[in-house]
């Protein structure tokens, strides 16, 4: 049976935390609002994983968020990827599911990584159709990603967030802003992330990504999701929430996992910056009734 769609502050579920995840007795997960997962670790498997997370599944709302459908690739979908995925979605999934904005395959062969794409209006529009395809493959709303990426491939026509929303309004679809990713950019690229952010159609957000990354040497940030948020992921938070009202926001963590309550202890932080958002959005709100 699908999720309700969920709200607040959610965690990534990850093989290192599963345990303490089915251990936790009550109340010590009230914190998470929502588990997200990447279908293409569960799918095609058997035994302890797929009970696992039917047992989740009945105490939180899921959300999907896939890694291999390569929407900025150029082999055709997968349709027997596709139809296995609608299953699995229709038993775990909310009403959308997201992917990235990125190609992650070529000839058949996954190349386990996020790759960026030219930004241009051809491949806007290419990625747009694809898009399309997959929602109507999977019977629901997709949501697309924005990612880190250390070099550009190719000349642009349009810098990332004209591109964004060039595919965005293609697609007519949603937006995963990913703000650990935007704050890498920015820092790696030198451009300025409120800026980026005043451009971004924000009526398209269906939900949000938080994470930490790493120093490379003197001037690099590597987006490992290795560590905890960077305050001005908080910032971008607050400033998104302020105008788009409440979201899922969800906190990843892939490498370098610490124990769950480690984690928890993020989460009601990032729900901090959360709840103190939305406070000073109904309180603008209120002067302007009162106005």
């Amino acid at each position: 049976m699908t999720n309700p769609d969920p709200c607040g502050v959610g965690l990534g579920l990850r093989w290192e935390i599963l345990d303490e995840v089915l251990a936790a007795g009550r109340g010590e997960l009230d914190a998470v609002r929502f588990f997200e997962i990447s279908p293409e670790n569960y799918m095609r498997r058997g035994g302890f994983i797929p009970d696992a997370l039917s047992q989740v599944a009945e105490r939180h709302p899921i959300v999907t968020h896939g890694l291999t459908m390569s929407l900025g690739g150029t082999d055709p979908l997968d349709a027997g990827y596709l139809a296995e995925l609608r299953r699995f979605l229709g038993r775990f999934g909310a009403s959308w599911h997201s992917d990235h904005l990125s190609f992650s395959g070529l000839g058949g062969a996954l190349l386990h990584d996020l790759l960026p794409v030219p930004f241009t209006r051809q491949t806007a529009r290419r990625i747009a159709d694809r898009v399309r395809r997959a929602e109507d493959a999977l019977g629901r709303r997709m949501a697309v990603e924005n990612v880190s990426y250390y070099l550009h491939p190719g000349q642009p026509e349009l810098d990332e967030a004209d591109f964004i929303g060039e595919v965005l309004e293609r697609a007519d679809c949603g937006l995963l802003l990913d703000l650990n990713n935007l704050d890498v950019n920015a820092a790696n690229h030198g451009f300025d992330r409120w800026e980026w952010l005043s451009r971004i159609p924000l009526e398209r957000v269906v939900e949000i990504h938080v994470a930490g990354p790493e120093p490379w040497g003197d001037d690099l940030l590597l987006d490992t999701h290795g560590a905890p948020v960077r305050r001005s992921v908080h910032e971008l938070l607050s400033w998104v929430i302020e105008r788009t009202g409440p979201l899922p926001v969800l906190l990843e963590r892939d490498n370098d996992v610490p124990p769950l309550a480690t984690l928890l202890r993020e989460v009601r932080e990032i729900d901090a910056t959360f709840r103190a958002a939305l406070a000073r959005r109904a309180a603008s709100a209120r002067r302007g009734d009162a106005a």
